[in-house]
């Protein structure tokens, strides 16, 4: 590690690092005024979900998802994140934008409508994806929001690196390697990510209507809220996005053929339990097939290798053609405490903790290692701020807080760096509210939500809706640039005309366009 900063700052790398890339995705629920999940179809006057380059859903009609280009500057970041909120905070009437998480007041299954794009084999395949999605792990789970992070060096950056390093293979492969080393470190790192920034430990009571056995404790007399009294990010538990199908599916990230090669074999092997959705038969297709995993996307993860496909492309393909271009992660709560969901202090620690775990030395990750980082991860997510609460080490059991404590110790240098290279303190300062929030958990966003509920009175469900309302206000009312909103206006209207474009150009049936596209994985 020292070695690595001590290049760091030789002549030339102060400008690399200042143009590290980075972009948000952040979903949020439409609801009503009254707090229920909007039942309305995506709002014309936001676009075409299929090809608005700022504005789409996810797996819900309901659930938007805002998403940003890559830029090299923070501050134009969250501007841009904050425009598209005021842009679709004007469109929607009477309906609000989620604060949280954690959705809120949900019925059952057949509340939640599932996402459509038109007609085209595009739209179609990604709407058959979602009921895929729905029938295996219920669409109740695909209601929970959250923001993705997307995060990778300049190419000039990568060309002096590998120089630098002595052209030890391609450099294709070198990037490739240093991407996934960084993705085993974060891996064994990323519990302190959900210690520090979970903000999701309770739900309103409906969202487990008819289950008994979540392990979850009312959190008032009248049991209107759920929660685990230590917990961080119950999103990020068995309540959010995990699937017992895929406990049995490992993934290695010690090569790029490892990965590649494992999720390959996922989607093109059958798995008895989906068996009984029908995937094509008398053109029902409630599934695009019946294996472990539909596409690559639905393999749930805190963290992926990414390359933007070619049209058409699977995105294991595309990796395969020219490596690991960026990371994605995936394990950030949406916190109700900022309008955006985030703010610049977590975004100059999340760069802090990336270019860290690039730096450290990363060797090969053994099973043994990974269901002990699986058990931290957990251990975290339902019991993070539990006094003198320990997680399991190489050496054995620690206190989270020294563990904790040792690596914000070795981000310093890297912190540091980041500050000369910005002109500022903001990196240290970052690091500095951390090392805070390991000292006292009552200083972490989990805490504030249970605070704030006792404080209140509040279920959950009342506090995410205050605050919901807050934000709405605040972006309704926040200046919006008559360019940037006439901006936004043209993208609504070429992305309807985009989408009629690809409906008018398909020439393939939807079974001959599904199978051309499967046959990509048989030659991996």
């Amino acid at each position: 590690m020292q070695r690595q900063l001590h290049t760091l700052t030789g002549p030339g790398y102060r400008d690399l690092l200042n143009r590290i890339q980075r972009g948000i995705e952040k979903e949020s629920l439409r609801v009503t005024a009254d707090g229920r999940l909007a039942q309305t179809p995506h709002p014309q006057s936001l676009g075409s979900a299929l090809t608005h380059p700022s504005i789409t859903t996810d797996y819900s009609e309901a659930l938007l998802e805002f998403i940003t280009p890559v830029d090299t500057s923070t501050t134009r970041t969250l501007e841009t994140l904050a425009d598209v909120h005021s842009f679709v905070c004007r469109k929607l009437d009477q309906e609000l934008l989620w604060a949280a998480s954690m959705p809120c007041v949900v019925s059952d299954d057949n509340s939640i409508p599932v996402a459509e794009y038109g007609s085209s084999n595009v739209a179609r395949m990604k709407t058959v994806y979602r009921y895929g999605l729905g029938h295996r792990y219920g669409r109740l789970m695909q209601t929970i929001a959250g923001i993705h992070y997307n995060f990778s060096m300049p190419a000039d950056y990568w060309q002096r690196a590998w120089q630098d390093a002595g052209e030890p293979e391609p450099l294709q492969d070198y990037i490739t390697n240093r991407y996934l080393g960084l993705i085993r470190n974060f891996h064994r790192h990323s519990w302190l990510l959900i210690y520090l920034f979970g903000a999701s430990p309770a739900v309103c009571a409906s969202f487990l209507s008819g289950r008994d056995q979540h392990g979850l404790q009312p959190f008032d007399e009248r049991g209107r809220t759920l929660h685990m009294p230590h917990g961080t990010s119950l999103r990020m538990g068995d309540l959010g996005y995990n699937s017992e199908a895929q406990k049995g599916l490992t993934v290695c990230y010690n090569s790029l053929d490892n990965y590649i090669h494992a999720l390959r074999d996922a989607i093109m092997r059958p798995h008895a339990a989906y068996r009984d959705f029908p995937c094509g038969q008398d053109g029902n297709y409630q599934q695009l097939n019946d294996s472990l995993l539909q596409i690559e996307n639905e393999f749930y993860s805190t963290i992926r290798p990414k390359r933007i496909t070619r049209p058409g492309e699977t995105p294991l393909n595309a990796l395969q053609r020219a490596g690991i271009e960026y990371i994605e992660v995936r394990c950030i709560d949406v916190s109700p405490f900022t309008p955006l969901g985030l703010d610049v202090e977590q975004v100059h620690f999340l760069d802090t903790f990336l270019l860290y775990c690039m730096l450290e030395e990363s060797p090969p990750c053994e099973a043994s290692e990974r269901s002990l980082q699986a058990g931290n991860l957990l251990t975290v997510v339902n019991r993070g701020r539990e006094p003198g609460l320990e997680l399991q080490s190489a050496t054995g059991p620690q206190p989270l807080q020294t563990m904790a404590d040792e690596l914000l110790d070795n981000m310093a240098g890297i912190a540091g760096l980041l500050d000369d290279t910005h002109d500022s303190t903001a990196y240290s300062a970052a690091l500095m509210e951390q090392r805070a929030r390991t000292a006292d958990p009552e200083r972490t966003p989990s805490a504030r939500i249970l605070r704030e509920m006792r404080e209140r009175e509040q279920p959950f469900f009342r506090l995410a809706m205050d605050y919901s309302e807050r934000w709405a206000q605040h972006f309704r009312e926040r200046p919006l640039a008559a360019a940037v909103e006439q901006r936004f206006e043209d993208e609504t209207l070429s992305s309807w005309t985009a989408q009629r474009d690809m409906e008018a150009s398909d020439t393939l049936d939807f079974e001959s366009y599904l199978a051309r596209f499967y046959a990509q994985y048989r030659d991996l």
